[in-house]
Protein backbone atom coordinates (compact mmCIF):
# COMPACT_ATOMS: atom_id res chain seq x y z
CA UNK A 1 0.00 0.00 0.00
CA UNK A 2 1.42 3.40 -1.00
CA UNK A 3 1.99 6.19 1.50
CA UNK A 4 -0.71 8.27 -0.20
CA UNK A 5 -3.20 5.44 0.27
CA UNK A 6 -2.32 5.22 3.97
CA UNK A 7 -2.78 8.97 4.41
CA UNK A 8 -6.10 8.84 2.52
CA UNK A 9 -7.35 6.03 4.74
CA UNK A 10 -6.08 7.67 7.92
CA UNK A 11 -7.92 10.92 7.16
CA UNK A 12 -11.11 9.02 6.34
CA UNK A 13 -10.98 6.98 9.55
CA UNK A 14 -10.16 10.00 11.71
CA UNK A 15 -13.08 12.05 10.36
CA UNK A 16 -15.39 9.04 10.54
CA UNK A 17 -14.59 8.44 14.21
CA UNK A 18 -15.10 12.15 15.00
CA UNK A 19 -18.37 12.12 13.09
CA UNK A 20 -19.63 9.06 14.96
CA UNK A 21 -19.01 10.54 18.43
CA UNK A 22 -22.27 11.99 19.76
CA UNK A 23 -23.83 13.10 16.47
CA UNK A 24 -26.84 15.40 16.55
CA UNK A 25 -29.17 12.61 15.42
CA UNK A 26 -27.96 9.01 15.12
CA UNK A 27 -30.47 8.02 12.44
CA UNK A 28 -29.58 11.03 10.28
CA UNK A 29 -25.89 10.34 10.83
CA UNK A 30 -26.28 6.81 9.53
CA UNK A 31 -28.18 7.97 6.44
CA UNK A 32 -25.64 10.67 5.62
CA UNK A 33 -22.51 8.62 6.30
CA UNK A 34 -23.68 5.48 4.48
CA UNK A 35 -22.70 6.82 1.00
CA UNK A 36 -19.21 7.60 2.35
CA UNK A 37 -18.85 4.03 3.61
CA UNK A 38 -20.02 2.71 0.25
CA UNK A 39 -17.46 4.97 -1.43
CA UNK A 40 -14.72 3.64 0.85
CA UNK A 41 -15.65 0.05 0.02
CA UNK A 42 -15.60 0.76 -3.72
CA UNK A 43 -12.27 2.61 -3.61
CA UNK A 44 -10.59 -0.14 -1.57
CA UNK A 45 -12.25 -2.98 -3.46
CA UNK A 46 -11.26 -1.72 -6.92
CA UNK A 47 -7.81 -0.36 -6.02
CA UNK A 48 -5.91 -3.26 -7.59
CA UNK A 49 -7.91 -3.67 -10.80
CA UNK A 50 -8.98 -0.07 -11.37
CA UNK A 51 -6.66 2.37 -9.57
CA UNK A 52 -7.88 5.94 -9.62
CA UNK A 53 -6.06 9.11 -10.58
CA UNK A 54 -4.74 11.14 -7.62
CA UNK A 55 -7.22 13.91 -8.46
CA UNK A 56 -10.23 11.63 -8.25
CA UNK A 57 -8.96 9.98 -5.07
CA UNK A 58 -8.64 13.36 -3.35
CA UNK A 59 -12.06 14.49 -4.56
CA UNK A 60 -13.72 11.32 -3.29
CA UNK A 61 -12.12 11.87 0.12
CA UNK A 62 -13.32 15.48 0.16
CA UNK A 63 -16.84 14.34 -0.67
CA UNK A 64 -16.72 11.75 2.11
CA UNK A 65 -15.63 14.44 4.59
CA UNK A 66 -18.50 16.69 3.47
CA UNK A 67 -20.93 13.81 4.06
CA UNK A 68 -19.49 12.95 7.48
CA UNK A 69 -19.53 16.56 8.68
CA UNK A 70 -23.14 16.87 7.53
CA UNK A 71 -23.97 13.60 9.25
CA UNK A 72 -22.46 14.71 12.55
CA UNK A 73 -24.28 18.04 12.83
CA UNK A 74 -27.11 17.43 10.31
CA UNK A 75 -26.97 19.55 7.19
CA UNK A 76 -29.25 22.20 8.67
CA UNK A 77 -27.10 22.82 11.76
CA UNK A 78 -23.41 22.91 10.75
CA UNK A 79 -22.05 25.67 13.08
CA UNK A 80 -19.90 27.56 10.57
CA UNK A 81 -22.83 27.91 8.19
CA UNK A 82 -25.09 28.98 11.05
CA UNK A 83 -22.62 31.83 11.60
CA UNK A 84 -22.71 32.67 7.91
CA UNK A 85 -26.42 33.39 8.18
CA UNK A 86 -25.57 36.43 10.26
CA UNK A 87 -22.52 37.42 8.20
CA UNK A 88 -24.25 37.35 4.81
CA UNK A 89 -27.91 37.71 5.72
CA UNK A 90 -28.86 34.17 4.73
CA UNK A 91 -32.25 32.95 5.89
CA UNK A 92 -31.14 29.31 6.21
CA UNK A 93 -28.10 27.16 6.88
CA UNK A 94 -26.69 26.51 3.40
CA UNK A 95 -24.30 23.65 4.14
CA UNK A 96 -26.62 21.32 2.26
CA UNK A 97 -25.93 23.36 -0.88
CA UNK A 98 -22.22 22.66 -0.43
CA UNK A 99 -23.12 18.99 -0.29
CA UNK A 100 -25.15 19.17 -3.49
CA UNK A 101 -22.48 21.21 -5.24
CA UNK A 102 -20.07 18.41 -4.35
CA UNK A 103 -22.69 15.92 -5.55
CA UNK A 104 -22.16 17.29 -9.04
CA UNK A 105 -18.49 18.30 -8.83
CA UNK A 106 -16.99 14.99 -7.65
CA UNK A 107 -19.19 12.57 -9.66
CA UNK A 108 -18.35 14.60 -12.78
CA UNK A 109 -14.68 13.61 -12.52
CA UNK A 110 -15.64 10.07 -11.53
CA UNK A 111 -17.93 9.69 -14.53
CA UNK A 112 -15.34 11.30 -16.80
CA UNK A 113 -12.64 8.91 -15.63
CA UNK A 114 -14.75 5.80 -16.14
CA UNK A 115 -16.11 6.91 -19.53
CA UNK A 116 -12.66 7.77 -20.85
CA UNK A 117 -10.78 4.77 -19.48
CA UNK A 118 -13.46 2.35 -20.67
CA UNK A 119 -13.50 4.14 -24.05
CA UNK A 120 -17.25 4.69 -23.86
CA UNK A 121 -16.81 8.32 -24.91
CA UNK A 122 -13.30 9.67 -25.41
CA UNK A 123 -13.26 13.46 -25.67
CA UNK A 124 -15.19 16.52 -26.78
CA UNK A 125 -18.72 17.77 -26.41
CA UNK A 126 -20.29 14.31 -26.25
CA UNK A 127 -18.11 13.43 -23.26
CA UNK A 128 -19.18 16.59 -21.45
CA UNK A 129 -22.84 15.94 -22.27
CA UNK A 130 -22.64 12.39 -20.95
CA UNK A 131 -20.87 13.52 -17.77
CA UNK A 132 -23.36 16.29 -16.99
CA UNK A 133 -26.30 14.00 -17.76
CA UNK A 134 -24.96 11.31 -15.44
CA UNK A 135 -24.48 13.85 -12.65
CA UNK A 136 -28.02 15.19 -13.05
CA UNK A 137 -29.41 11.65 -13.10
CA UNK A 138 -27.48 10.84 -9.93
CA UNK A 139 -28.75 14.01 -8.25
CA UNK A 140 -32.34 13.26 -9.23
CA UNK A 141 -32.02 9.68 -7.97
CA UNK A 142 -30.68 10.94 -4.64
CA UNK A 143 -33.70 13.22 -4.32
CA UNK A 144 -35.90 10.16 -4.92
CA UNK A 145 -34.05 8.31 -2.18
CA UNK A 146 -34.70 11.22 0.19
CA UNK A 147 -38.40 11.07 -0.73
CA UNK A 148 -38.58 7.30 -0.16
CA UNK A 149 -36.84 7.59 3.21
CA UNK A 150 -39.18 10.41 4.26
CA UNK A 151 -42.24 8.41 3.19
CA UNK A 152 -41.02 5.34 5.07
CA UNK A 153 -39.91 7.02 8.30
CA UNK A 154 -42.07 10.14 8.56
CA UNK A 155 -40.82 12.89 10.86
CA UNK A 156 -37.63 10.96 11.65
CA UNK A 157 -36.30 11.88 8.19
CA UNK A 158 -36.80 15.66 8.53
CA UNK A 159 -33.14 16.28 9.39
CA UNK A 160 -32.08 14.03 6.50
CA UNK A 161 -34.19 16.01 4.04
CA UNK A 162 -32.83 19.32 5.33
CA UNK A 163 -35.39 21.42 3.45
CA UNK A 164 -35.64 23.96 6.31
CA UNK A 165 -39.04 25.04 5.03
CA UNK A 166 -37.73 26.00 1.57
CA UNK A 167 -40.36 25.08 -1.03
CA UNK A 168 -37.87 24.82 -3.91
CA UNK A 169 -35.21 22.87 -2.03
CA UNK A 170 -35.28 19.84 -4.36
CA UNK A 171 -34.98 21.95 -7.50
CA UNK A 172 -32.20 24.10 -6.05
CA UNK A 173 -30.33 20.97 -4.94
CA UNK A 174 -30.30 19.72 -8.52
CA UNK A 175 -29.28 23.16 -9.80
CA UNK A 176 -26.27 23.15 -7.47
CA UNK A 177 -25.33 19.66 -8.66
CA UNK A 178 -25.51 20.94 -12.25
CA UNK A 179 -23.30 23.92 -11.39
CA UNK A 180 -20.86 21.58 -9.66
CA UNK A 181 -20.64 19.24 -12.64
CA UNK A 182 -20.06 22.02 -15.16
CA UNK A 183 -17.52 23.71 -12.86
CA UNK A 184 -15.55 20.47 -12.51
CA UNK A 185 -15.34 20.05 -16.28
CA UNK A 186 -14.27 23.65 -16.83
CA UNK A 187 -11.72 23.79 -14.02
CA UNK A 188 -10.25 20.29 -13.89
CA UNK A 189 -10.50 18.69 -17.34
CA UNK A 190 -6.91 19.50 -18.38
CA UNK A 191 -5.41 18.38 -15.10
CA UNK A 192 -7.51 15.23 -15.24
CA UNK A 193 -6.33 14.52 -18.80
CA UNK A 194 -2.69 14.77 -17.72
CA UNK A 195 -3.23 12.45 -14.78
CA UNK A 196 -5.12 9.95 -16.94
CA UNK A 197 -2.21 9.90 -19.39
CA UNK A 198 0.30 9.38 -16.56
CA UNK A 199 -1.83 6.59 -15.07
CA UNK A 200 -2.08 4.91 -18.47
CA UNK A 201 1.72 4.94 -18.82
CA UNK A 202 2.19 3.58 -15.30
CA UNK A 203 -0.25 0.73 -15.86
CA UNK A 204 1.35 -0.09 -19.21
CA UNK A 205 4.76 -0.35 -17.54
CA UNK A 206 3.42 -2.62 -14.87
Amino acid sequence: MRVTHVIWLAIFIAVFIWSAIAPKDRFTWFLEVLPALIGLALVVGTRAKFPLTPLLSILILVHCVVLMVGGHYTYAEVPLFDSMKGWFGFERNNYDKVGHLAQGFIPAILAREILMRKAVVKTGAWLNLFVVSICLAFSAFYELIEWWVAAATGENAEAFLGTQGYAWDTQSDMMFALIGAISALVLLARLHDRQLAALKRRLANG
